[in-house]
């Protein structure tokens, strides 16, 4: 008999649930686009109405429609959401005010109640889970930031000073399991939701750059995992928590004692990437609808025939300025005659391959470790072109796992794991991960991004001034 994990992938864009086999096979899928975000007042960015679980529930309809497979032998589902997020429920478990994005600054400060009948603070993982289980449990490994979290033991704080802190009581707080766990089964409610089967156990995940890394077959130090998704950041693993470090952060991994070391990322980072392809407008689209190809084929192609380097056009990626900085923009500069779109959107995407590369080899130099691969995913993942500036500008191997989405692998393999399909999370990793293919480097190529690379880490030191003298005439 061949058994299926389901895979929950809740991002930031949209709810993608994956239908997978013992090794790794995808056999069926559903996603479902996520509604844009509410920004009432600055500072305050809202998931709309009941958004995320609105979104679960039809992705599960999907993928279980397109599921040809006897539902009987689904093991379990691995459930993946979006990290940072904040969620303040009632007494029964339904949303007090609508879920608190990634985004909005409230997550960073101390919780302060907005509504007369909030009784729990949790994260989007903790509520999903709620409405698949009926249970007030959740991941440990989806709390960092305002939350009284002890990093060391993964879970709640002792004493009274980190609730005082984070302006949470303990029993506002659901209880924690690790990932690879089982958090509870899915209730009759939620089956006729999700077509999930009633009583499927429901696996704890980790958040979800970690999830990502697992599927993606993260098991050594030696492996970097660049994320291109709208946050866009550089991961590798371990098995210590590292404090006070000054060019990544740890959190917690997808198994119990691991750890994720991430870079400093890009905000608004393939996000970026969009934008430049949706100011092309309405004749750029219907040119690649007439020709059968979408507007980011074009464009690759098109950049494919810009030479490394953009003709030195460089791109700095501050379209989202960093909390500390808020008077940043982005920065295109260097233009001259050669300079058309192709260079505009090549430049973009050096530029995301060059911050990152700096960004990672930080890392990588504070925690002692080199880097022998880099595996990419993520929607720009998808980019043949993508794909070969990593490698050039990173001078090694860059590598696609086979499957779409990482996360819903990585969540899968937690299900794996806690209902015993594969025995250990090596076990499940060596049997549901495969590589899809590798871009090797050009050495003429590296040569030059780590050339340019110099000066493009240099451009802040000459804009900062003149974005915050602009900032303080225009905002």
């Amino acid at each position: 008999m061949t058994r299926y994990l389901v895979g929950i992938d809740n991002g930031s864009q949209s709810t993608k649930v994956s239908i997978l086999d013992e090794r790794g096979g995808v056999h069926a899928q559903g996603r479902v686009p996520l509604r844009p975000d509410d920004t009432p007042r600055p500072g305050v960015v809202e998931h709309p109405g009941d958004d995320l679980w609105d979104s679960v529930a039809a992705a599960c309809r999907a993928a279980v429609a397109d599921f040809h497979g006897d539902p009987a032998d689904i093991a379990g589902v691995g459930l993946c959401t979006i990290r940072f997020c904040r969620a303040m429920l009632r007494a029964d478990g339904s949303l007090a005010q609508p879920v608190q994005s990634w985004m909005d600054a409230r997550v960073g400060r101390p919780f302060a109640a907005e509504t007369g009948d909030t009784a729990w603070v949790t994260t989007s993982s903790g509520y999903l889970t709620h409405r698949l289980t009926g249970r007030f449990v959740d991941t440990a490994a989806n709390y960092r930031g305002m939350w009284p979290i002890d990093t060391a033991t993964w879970r709640w704080a002792a004493g009274d000073e980190p609730y005082r802190a984070t302006g949470m009581s303990r029993g506002q707080l659901f209880e924690l399991v690790d990932p690879g766990e089982v958090l509870g089964t899915v209730t009759a409610a939620a089956s006729a939701a999700t077509g999930l089967p009633e009583g499927l156990p429901v696996v704890a995940t980790a958040n979800d750059k970690a999830v990502e890394a697992l599927g993606c077959g993260l098991r050594e130090p030696s492996t970097l995992l660049l994320s291109l998704g709208t946050y866009i950041a550089g991961m590798t693993v371990g098995d210590r928590h590292v404090d006070d470090a000054r060019d990544f952060w740890t959190n917690f991994g997808a198994e119990p004692g691991r750890h994720l070391y991430e870079t400093g990322g890009i905000r608004r980072g393939m996000w970026t990437v969009s934008w430049f392809r949706d100011l092309l407008g309405v004749p750029a689209a219907d040119a690649a609808a007439v020709a059968g190809v979408s507007v980011e084929d074009v464009l690759n192609a098109e950049a494919d025939r810009v030479p490394a380097g953009s003709d030195g056009l460089l791109t700095v990626l501050d379209w989202l300025a960093p909390a500390d900085a808020g008077f940043r923009k982005g920065t295109m500069l260097g233009f001259d005659v050669r300079h058309g779109r192709a260079h505009v959107y090549r430049s973009i995407l050096e530029g995301i391959a060059m911050t990152m590369r700096d960004n990672a080899g930080a890392m990588a130099a504070e925690l002692g470790t080199g880097v022998d691969r880099v595996v990419v995913s993520g929607g720009g993942a998808s980019s043949e072109t993508m794909m070969r500036i990593v490698a050039d500008v990173f001078g090694l191997p860059a590598v696609r796992i086979a499957g779409d989405s990482a996360a819903g692998r990585g969540a899968a393999i937690c299900a794996a794991v806690a209902t015993g399909v594969h025995p250990s999370f090596d076990d499940a990793v060596a049997a549901m991960v495969t590589e899809r293919d590798r871009h090797e480097p050009e050495k003429a190529h590296t040569d030059l991004y780590d050339a340019l690379r110099a000066v493009h880490r240099d451009v802040r030191s000459h804009t900062d001034d003149l974005y915050r003298r602009t900032h303080a005439i225009v905002g």
